[in-house]
């Protein structure tokens, strides 16, 4: 009975893992893109996902402490072992595996995308406000009157 329950459960998390991987790819290519129109639904369905599966993979942990075993893939291996059902919660919680890495694979990515756009961002920002300017030398060595930060506004 707890088999199927748990098989159940980790069936459950296989559709939402799925959407998520693919909104992630999205994400990807509107962070690509600069595209920050669809950015804000992106990020409302991705919350949203990840709450469900929480919750899913709380049942999931409840569920296999009930029964005094880990909340891990050893606690599924163990129901996994004296069900009739085990190769296929074990083929299904493979899955499960393989669709989390890559989505924490995606998620890196993403994250990195962020940061280098934040990094330009800034040295944009810093241009316009006048900021760090490079070091200009005239004949005599001095530093040129140019080298004076100005802002792009009093060009």
């Amino acid at each position: 009975m707890h088999d199927i329950t748990l098989l159940q459960l980790i069936e459950d998390d296989i559709a939402p893992m799925q959407e998520l991987l693919d909104l992630l790819q999205k994400e990807s290519v509107a962070l690509h893109g600069r595209d920050m129109a669809p950015l804000e639904n992106i990020l409302a369905r991705k919350q949203s996902l990840i709450v469900l599966l929480e919750q899913q993979g709380l049942r999931r942990n409840n569920l296999l402490t009930s029964l005094g075993l880990s909340a891990d893939r050893a606690g599924v291996e163990a129901v996994a072992a004296q069900s009739p059902n085990g190769g296929l919660i074990l083929q299904q919680l493979d899955v499960i595996s393989q669709l989390m890495q890559a989505c924490q694979q995606l998620n890196e990515t993403n994250g990195r995308i962020i940061q280098v756009q934040q990094h330009v961002t800034s040295n944009q920002i810093r241009i316009l406000m006048g900021g760090d300017s490079p070091s200009l030398y005239d004949s005599r060595g001095s530093t040129s009157p140019l080298a004076k930060p100005r802002a792009l506004s009093q060009v």
